[in-house]
């Protein structure tokens, strides 16, 4: 489902309402405003859980200091203040503690997406988030693509977009660069697609 307003500078504060009365009115509905537009987000299946886990259990055995923080919203880009909820941040343990639902972007190291089956999936994960969060300045997105079976590494945001990305078909290892620091060995994600 895709939402587009009628305003063309919708206002942060506006979104943030409708979200909060989506919320409670729609259940397992969440959504997202990048660039001006709102946006639903499909409800993650069991092998999306799974690969989100996955990923929890290999950052804590290699950066003990950091979690994978789940669903965190975070207030992405400066253009049209957007509000971005990734499948999962990481950053340090109290990151985030103290903020509200829409957290400051800045402590974070890496944000994760991992694609739903839905029509939404390819602007919304491959185009519209990669250039939200690289203006915004995240260090790392990490995209694990269930459809394409690959995963892509952006990463060196200039402030308009991510000048490194790097993508490899699942079963091969990828390196997730500074300030990350950790090879994932993608074979087992061959196990959680359809």
């Amino acid at each position: 489902m895709t939402v587009m307003t009628d305003r063309p500078h919708m206002l942060t504060e506006d979104f943030e309402a409708v979200a909060r009365v989506a919320a409670r009115e729609v259940e397992g509905l969440r959504l997202e405003f990048i660039d001006g537009v709102i946006r639903s987000k499909a409800v993650p299946d069991g092998d999306h859980d799974r690969i989100v886990l996955w990923l929890a259990r290999i950052c804590m055995q290699h950066r003990p200091e950091l979690w994978l923080h789940v669903e965190r919203g975070l207030a992405v880009g400066d253009y049209r203040s957007g509000r971005a909820r990734p499948d999962a941040v990481l950053a340090v343990d109290d990151a985030f503690v103290g903020q509200g639902e829409w957290a400051d972007p800045a402590p974070v190291l890496m944000v994760v997406e991992v694609t739903s089956y839905d029509t939404e999936t390819d602007r919304r994960d491959r185009v519209e988030k990669p250039l939200a969060y690289a203006r915004t300045g995240i260090p790392v997105y990490l995209l694990i693509d269930r459809e394409a079976c690959d995963v892509t590494v952006f990463s060196e945001p200039d402030g308009r977009r991510y000048a490194n990305t790097r993508t490899v078909e699942f079963g091969n290892d990828v390196e997730l660069p500074d300030p990350v620091n950790v090879t994932l060995q993608t074979e087992v994600l061959k196990d959680w697609v359809r």
